[in-house]
């Protein structure tokens, strides 16, 4: 790995992580598109610092303060882009306000125009294929409005499992509002995992590393 480190942050990946039909990279100036797209959903500006209906300079805007994430020492902010292609669908970040005790979050939001086909799945098989590679992570979490059927989907077909409601957690969109908590815990030392060029998580299974689907 290589590049600038924030403050108590490892070093952006020197591979992209990927899995299925995406890749997540550093967002670029040429995703605006999506991100004005993204902006199109009421829900996503409640719960981000992107403006509803965002034009372009605000578009622009968002995308420099995803680029700050890593320096700024608060996590890695990666577009979801097409394997393909390299088209932005959305974007997914890795919080470690808490890396040092061990702990992760992650959040995620998909463009309207690229949903329905598994991109948020495989994104986030991705990220926490990445998580696993950064020494001292053991924790990840997400934190999902128990109505969101579609978000709870993604976190279970990804492997993270339900631990409980979070009551009165958070306040969005000027309302204090219960949040369900899901996680995953790492299950292979460091050592094990293997760079997340391709495919699932590595854990330890009859004392061999393998993958899970």
């Amino acid at each position: 790995m290589s590049g600038p480190v924030g403050a108590l942050l490892p070093d952006w990946p020197d591979v992209a992580p990927a899995v299925g039909d995406v890749v997540l990279r550093r967002v670029e100036d040429r995703d605006s598109g999506m991100v004005r797209d993204l902006a199109t959903d009421p829900y996503v500006p409640l719960i981000g610092t992107l403006p509803p209906l965002a034009g372009e300079q605000e578009a622009l805007a968002y995308i420099a303060r995803q680029r700050q994430r890593h320096p700024e020492g608060t996590g890695f902010s990666f577009a979801i882009a097409d394997a393909r292609s390299d088209e932005a669908l959305g974007v997914i970040g890795l919080w470690l306000r808490d890396y040092p005790l061990g702990r992760g979050q992650a959040g995620y939001a998909v463009a309207p125009a690229a949903r329905g086909r598994g991109t948020a799945t495989d994104a986030l098989r991705a990220l926490t294929s990445f998580a696993w590679t950064l020494p001292g992570l053991h924790r990840l979490e997400l934190h999902i409005e128990p109505w969101n059927a579609a978000s709870v989907g993604v976190a279970r077909r990804a492997g993270f499992s339900y631990e409980g409601i979070l009551r009165s957690y958070l306040e969005i969109g000027g309302e204090r509002r219960d949040l369900a908590a899901y996680a995953v815990i790492r299950t292979a030392p460091p050592e094990t995992v293997s760079p997340p060029a391709t495919g699932m998580p590595t854990v330890i299974r009859d004392g061999r590393p393998t993958s899970e689907p």
